[in-house]
């Protein structure tokens, strides 16, 4: 007889925004309030908006990161041409 001693964890699920389109959909579906009147967009808007954030967050990242080394680009040519114009100016230029 063979003991499991570790218990399975289960994740997943529908979660907070499939449980808030599910109740979105229903109300819109049975046209009761103000969700009744709401675009099909903000119905949805409990799935789509998180993934939404995410590539956002992913965008200004990369777009830091990109600006970050351009800068660093810029600055490593201008150490260059300094580094050379003194090697330059030490050897008499001929």
């Amino acid at each position: 007889m063979s003991t499991n001693s570790n218990p399975t964890i289960r994740t997943g699920g529908i979660g907070l925004g499939g449980v808030i389109f599910a109740i979105f959909l229903a109300l819109k579906l049975a046209e009761v309030g103000a969700v009744a009147h709401w675009s099909w967009w903000w119905v949805t808007s409990p799935l789509w908006i998180p993934l939404a954030l995410v590539v956002a967050i992913v965008a200004v990242v990369a777009g830091v990161a990109f600006v970050g080394n351009c800068i660093s680009g810029v600055a490593d040519g201008l150490g260059r041409r300094r580094r050379m114009a003194r090697i330059m100016g030490e050897g008499g230029g001929r």
